[in-house]
C-alpha cells in the first residue's frame, strides 16, 4: 500500500516524466510480458515528451513542439497512473482468482491432532455407524401379464449420512480436567 501511494505521487509530482517508475515496478512485481511492453512504451514517450520540450523555440511560453511534448507527458501520467493502479490493485488482491492445483485441506492454521493417550484413562472412540442388516421378509410374486415378467421392484439402498465421530479431543480434555480437579481436591483435604 505504502509503495503505491509513493509510485503514483511520484509520478504526479514529476507531470509524468517518472511515470517509467511505477511501470517498472508493475513490471517487476507482475512478471508479465504487457507490462514489460507498457514500461517501453511510457519510457518512449516520456522521451518523445522531452524531446518536444526540449526542441521547443519558444521563449517564455511553449509553441507547438513544446505544447505537444506537454500533452504527451500529461497524457502519459494519466492513463500510467490509472493503469499502474488498476495492475497493483489487481496483482495484489486477496480476492483474486487463482489456480488451485490442489484443493486445500485445511482453511485455518488450525491442524487437528492425532488423540493421544491420557494419564491412564482408556480412549474412548465412537462406534463407526453402519446400516443396519434387513430383516428379511415375505416374498411377495407377482402374476405375469402377457408371459412377461416386470423386473422386480428394488428401492435403492438407503445409506444413512455418515455421523461425525465423537468429539476424542474433547473428551480428553474433560477426563484430564477431572484428573486435575480430583488432585487438587486431595490437595484440599490433606491441608
Amino acid at each position: 500500500m505504502t509503495l503505491r501511494v509513493l509510485f503514483v505521487v511520484l509520478t504526479v509530482l514529476t507531470c509524468g516524466l517518472l511515470a517509467w517508475a511505477a511501470m517498472l515496478r508493475l513490471a517487476l512485481v507482475t512478471r508479465k510480458t504487457h507490462n514489460w511492453a507498457l514500461f517501453g512504451i511510457v519510457t518512449a514517450l516520456d522521451v518523445l515528451a522531452l524531446a518536444l520540450v526540449g526542441v521547443d523555440p519558444g521563449e517564455e511560453e511553449f509553441q507547438g513542439p513544446g505544447s505537444a511534448g506537454m500533452v504527451v507527458m500529461l497524457c502519459t501520467m494519466v492513463a500510467a497512473v490509472a493503469y499502474y493502479l488498476y495492475g497493483d490493485i489487481r496483482h495484489f488482491s486477496p480476492y483474486r482468482r487463482q489456480p488451485q492445483a490442489q484443493p486445500q485441506q485445511y482453511t485455518t492454521g488450525y491442524v487437528p491432532q492425532q488423540p493421544q493417550a491420557s494419564y491412564g484413562y482408556p480412549q474412548q472412540t465412537a462406534p463407526a455407524p453402519g446400516p443396519a442388516p434387513a430383516p428379511p421378509g415375505p416374498v411377495h410374486l407377482q402374476p405375469t401379464q402377457l408371459g412377461h415378467t416386470p423386473p422386480p421392484h428394488t428401492p435403492p439402498p438407503h445409506t444413512p449420512a455418515p455421523a461425525r465421530p465423537a468429539p476424542v479431543r474433547i473428551d480428553q480434555v474433560r477426563a484430564e480436567l477431572d484428573e486435575l480437579s480430583d488432585y487438587l481436591r486431595k490437595q484440599e483435604g490433606g491441608n
